[in-house]
């Protein structure tokens, strides 16, 4: 930095013209930061035909409808490290609604115009796959699958499109709630911030399986730590690292709460240190807790709360620890809040309401961690995913 800034000091004395160029450049630059591509998954059984692309801008929380792509339930998208792909399930599995299996569908992304194109679509590995993810080399992408019990690893090809699945593993167990948790149900796959391993958190068998990755040939095997134990009936289901990628974690569907782990990178072990609630105090009705996220200053989680409660829990994470306090509750304005993701200025938080057939834009106070409604939505049939891309 002390080296730019001296050479710019010269160049600027050199050129009595320099400054003036930097000064009518230097807006323009900023100017086309403030916009950024928002891409919803959705549920295709209502209103929602496809994945759905806005232009957000992260000064006014405006968003702009750009385009949309028809495809059957995305309801969970990855955007490729290069950001020039974007992978999309489709929810579905052989049935009488169905007639074809579960697959994700690959996409080039034209960030000129804001549109996807289809590039191809491979079967995912298993039924109904909810959660597909691409490791950080960008040459695998892993699908999972909930009703199979199942992951799907498939390489990616130079042109961003799939082959055919190179490894499926499918888990086996059940736990106590015999209509839930009957069998295996893979609910997310997520790499570790080194890309050495994958967390796969699985609903039906309460625990969170723990692989060992290869990144160069695609292969996964059972790491030395094979799982993290949830308590019977928790329903584990998504997963995260906190950026300091020390502590992770776990929000579980059926009870409601929110595990806490101390993470060791150099055998992917966690260590549970805390289990909190994520519900209201005092709530008694249907619970379905959903997603997870870290704020990305790593201050704060937030987790959804479907069910009959329809909020987004707030807490304040202990930088040392990283154990949470409850900060408190924010009713997500709608019904069904399944995924939720921040802007990338992490000024807003965003939240698909299934059910309402809208994304709410909520401001985030960055000192307390707290929501409120900026009054601005997006109307969309059935959204379920958020995610992001830079316009150039």
């Amino acid at each position: 930095m002390r080296k730019l800034r001296k050479e710019l000091y010269f160049a600027g004395m050199k050129n009595k013209n320099f400054w003036l160029c930097l000064l009518l450049i230097l807006p323009f630059a900023a100017s086309a930061q403030k916009e950024y591509y928002l891409i919803a998954g959705t549920y295709t059984s209502g209103k929602s035909e496809g994945i759905y692309v806005y232009k957000f801008n992260i000064e006014t929380a405006d968003a702009v409808y750009i385009s949309s792509v028809k495809t059957s339930n995305p309801s969970y998208l990855a955007i490729s490290p290069g950001q020039r792909y974007v992978y999309a399930v489709n929810e579905n599995a052989d049935s009488s609604r169905f007639t074809e299996q579960g697959s994700i569908v690959a996409y080039s992304f034209d960030k000129t115009k804001g549109t996807l194109h289809f590039i191809n679509s491979q079967l995912s590995g298993g039924k109904h796959p909810c959660y597909v993810t691409i490791d950080k080399t960008g040459k695998w992408v892993i699908a999972g699958n909930y009703t199979s019990g199942t992951i799907g690893v498939l390489p990616v090809k130079k042109d961003g499109s799939l082959d055919s699945a190179s490894q499926v593993i499918e888990h086996s167990g059940y736990s106590v709630n015999s209509e839930r948790q009957q069998g295996p149900h893979v609910h997310s796959t997520v790499f570790s911030k080194d890309n050495s391993y994958l967390f796969v958190p699985d609903l039906g068998i309460d625990k969170t399986m723990i692989y060992s990755f290869n990144n160069k040939t695609g292969k996964l095997k059972e790491g030395s730590f094979p799982f993290a134990l949830s308590e019977p009936g928790a329903g584990p289901r998504h997963f995260e690292f906190h950026p300091n990628g020390q502590f992770a974690y776990l929000i579980e569907e059926m009870n409601g709460t929110v595990s806490v782990f101390y993470y060791l990178k150099k055998n992917g072990q966690l260590n549970m240190i805390q289990t909190i609630s994520a519900l209201p105090p005092e709530f008694n009705g249907a619970i379905g807790s959903a997603d997870i996220h870290v704020s990305p200053d790593g201050k704060f989680v937030y987790a959804s709360n479907r069910g009959e409660s329809n909020t987004i829990a707030i807490f304040a994470v202990n930088s040392h620890t990283g154990m949470l306090h409850l900060v408190g509750h924010q009713s997500t304005l709608g019904k069904k809040p399944r995924n939720f993701n921040f802007d990338p200025s992490g000024n807003y938080l965003l939240v698909a309401n299934q059910d309402s057939d809208e994304i709410v834009i909520f401001k985030r106070n960055k000192t307390t961690g707290l929501l409120t409604d900026t009054g601005k939505r997006i109307s969309v049939g059935s959204p379920v995913c958020i995610k992001w891309m830079s316009t150039r």
